[in-house]
């Protein structure tokens, strides 16, 4: 899907994303991403850092359902332990506003 911003001649394009949690498009501004590091994941408030990378909804639901169906795991292509994911969600929420 495109979105489209602007409403003269010229229409700039809104870069789409899903979020691995509730598998919605959304405008790549509202959701945060998160990269694959050197032995696990970590934050990309950035959302330039090299490396593989996925996209999550701002919202708690999301990671839990994320986190339940290991579509971090598998989108960042490594293996989380339940630790990691625990600190890599303290990292978001530090980083990112998140709704509870």
């Amino acid at each position: 899907m495109i979105a489209w911003e602007g409403g003269g001649m010229k229409q700039k394009k809104i870069p789409m994303r899903r979020c691995v949690g509730c598998m919605e498009s959304k405008p790549k501004r509202e959701l945060m991403r998160i990269t694959a590091a050197e032995g696990g994941a970590k934050a990309d408030p950035t959302g330039k850092a090299n490396g593989r990378g996925i996209y999550l909804c701002r919202r708690m639901e999301c990671f839990a359902k994320a986190k339940k169906k290991r579509a971090i795991n598998r989108g960042l292509e490594v293996n989380l332990t339940e630790i990691q994911l625990d600190q890599l969600f303290g990292e978001l929420e530090e980083v990112f506003d998140i709704e509870h």
